[in-house]
């Protein structure tokens, strides 16, 4: 066994308490090197009363490495704890102390997981985990009330830019609520409807005010009414990182300069303000001057922002708040954010704008989820041709399941596209068998799933702005055949939790090989999915002993042949099958 590759720590995503009752513990080792691991287990007081061993089972792989998990019920809430890997003949025994040929008296120098204190966890919203997301930019979905568009507004359906507008509002979506619950969604995510001289909202004026272009504060609370009363949520999308250069406290410091009682409020590196070879004098989002970032270590700026927070969550009743860039504000302002919001709705999910590892975000004490770009990118990159195999594939999700604990995956915030990316439809080719593909995996994975407006109904668009096109009303220009496959996916997620909680795991993913099979589990249901992701037909086959399987959409009986399973697929085809345990 290769020694240099084990790998635990006994904090983070490595051991973790799962619920308050149960500790996740998770070990790595080199990639097919290692026969089996036990767990080896004991509380620090009473060793001998309360030893018990937990083999581990293999979870995931990437590359490099294979992925090792035990879920350990403690009988009086502390662990101490050490792993006893086996290759053929040879054990050897990792403890905190090392790795040792012999296994080190107990429980000195063994790993420890001192008490699992309910108040420490990570706790997302239960809600979360059954939500299925239908992403709205406000003035790309209906106009609903022409009297406050914009001047000028050009005709729906335009091509967009970076400063045009079409007049959408929400009066639009309450006018569409029927579509947004016939497609089955439960929760809707808004891109910013807060005032601001743009036609994207990224940059605030007021914060406690709507958009008048959108409408009033009373119709964001009509919407979010009406939505409560369809069993829908409803999250709106903050801009604490930075403001409008209009901002008033903004406008002050470019008035009076570093005599501003609001100069702290802002990262100023020299005065006055300006603007020299591209580069603002001032800290912005990006480099853009119209942008400037807020000091949000500043109290008197944390204060105003929290009490926006405050403010949607107790006058409009919403369910939760996606942080756009939010990877750009310290942690201390996030962790006193969080305070604020759970107090105000102890179930409101907190989502925030994170393209990398997030880890030191989702440890319980600031965000619930995250926006997760890694799973598009490697869904998108597979999906989009036959040029990947599934061995491949499969190790890049392998990879990043195992970069959060189990509760944080079951809820961490999944899409294909958004406004700031190019539509899943452009992205594979406008092949409407590679999008369904791309769709079957997203609403089968483990997370919180979300869509983009017009993904189910075959809006195409390339990067910003031309993803931000307008809604399509028409239904002789949709493809109702699209948003029939949508409904019928989202209907299966919603029909069995399997899908929503259950284990994930890959049963065939191979090298040279683009097409898979992969499994969700839980402890009474059993769905495993087919994909082709080739351009021929195929027979994709796998032992399967039991004879109660079901087609998942048809509800025809499928029987394996001496125990094993032979699928056809069509050219791009999957098929999903499940059955009761």
């Amino acid at each position: 066994m290769l020694r240099e590759c084990f790998y635990h720590v006994s904090q983070s995503n490595w051991a973790y308490a799962y619920d308050k009752h149960t500790i996740h513990l998770r070990v790595r080792t080199k990639r097919d090197d290692v026969m089996d691991i036990l767990t080896i287990t004991g509380d620090k007081y009473d060793w001998d009363r309360t030893y018990a061993e937990y083999p581990m089972k293999k979870t995931a792989s990437d590359a490099y490495f294979d992925y090792w998990e035990a879920s350990v019920k403690p009988k009086y809430g502390r662990l101490s704890y050490g792993f006893r890997m086996n290759a053929g003949s040879e054990s050897v025994w990792m403890t905190e102390s090392g790795i040792h040929d012999e296994q080190p008296a107990p429980p000195g120098g063994y790993y420890d997981f001192p008490y699992i204190h309910e108040v420490d966890m990570y706790a997302a919203p239960e809600w979360a985990k059954s939500a299925i997301f239908y992403q709205v930019i406000p003035e790309r979905f209906a106009n609903g009330d022409p009297s406050n568009d914009p001047d000028p507004t050009e005709p729906w359906g335009g091509q967009p830019t970076n400063d045009n507008s079409f007049g959408g509002d929400l009066q639009g979506i309450i006018d569409h609520l029927d579509y947004i619950e016939n497609l089955g969604v439960n929760a809707i995510y808004l891109t910013p409807v807060f005032h601001s001289p743009s036609n994207h909202k990224y940059d605030t004026l007021d914060y406690k005010k709507v958009d008048p272009q959108f409408g009033s504060n009373e119709t964001l609370k009509q919407l979010v009414d009406a939505c409560h009363a369809r069993g829908i949520r409803v999250m709106l999308d903050a801009v604490f990182n930075h403001c409008s250069e209009h901002f008033p406290f903004f406008q002050d410091v470019v008035r009076h300069g570093e005599k501003s009682e609001y100069a702290d409020w802002f990262h100023v590196r020299e005065y006055p303000l300006a603007v020299q070879d591209g580069i603002p004098s001032y800290d912005t989002f990006g480099f853009f001057p119209h942008m400037p970032k807020f000091n949000t270590a500043n109290l008197r700026v944390k204060q105003y922002l929290l009490d926006v927070a405050e403010y949607w969550i107790k006058e409009i009743q919403i369910d939760g708040w996606r942080l756009d860039v939010a990877s750009e504000i310290d942690h201390h302002f996030w962790r006193d954010f969080r305070k604020v919001v759970k107090a105000a709705n102890p179930d409101a999910y907190i989502v925030g704008e994170v393209w990398n590892d997030s880890m030191k975000w989702l440890l319980g004490d600031q965000f619930d989820s995250v926006m997760n770009y890694p799973f598009s990118s490697k869904v998108l990159e597979f999906f989009s041709q036959s040029a990947m195999d599934g061995y491949t594939f499969a190790n890049s999700m392998g990879f990043l399941l195992m970069r959060y604990p189990q509760q944080t995956n079951e809820v961490i915030f999944n899409l294909l596209c958004s406004h700031d990316t190019p539509r899943v439809l452009t992205c594979v080719g406008e092949d409407k068998r590679r999008v369904k593909l791309c769709v079957v995996f997203l609403l089968t994975y483990m997370g919180t799933p979300c869509i983009y407006y017009g993904d189910e109904i075959g809006l195409t668009g390339g990067p910003d702005p031309d993803c931000r096109k307008c809604m399509e009303w028409d239904t002789d220009k949709q493809d109702n055949e699209l948003y029939d496959f949508y409904r019928l996916l989202i209907a299966l997620r919603k029909d069995y939790d399997v899908l929503r909680s259950g284990s994930f795991r890959f049963l065939k993913a191979d090298p040279g090989d683009p097409r898979i099979i992969y499994e969700r589990l839980n402890g009474h249901m059993h769905f495993t999915v087919w994909m082709n992701n080739t351009e021929e037909e195929t027979v994709l086959s796998h032992p399967m002993e039991t004879d109660d399987w079901k087609d998942a959409l048809s509800g025809e009986t499928v029987i394996p042949e001496d125990g094993i399973m032979n699928i056809k697929l069509d050219p791009l085809g999957y098929r999903i099958l499940y059955r009761f345990l």
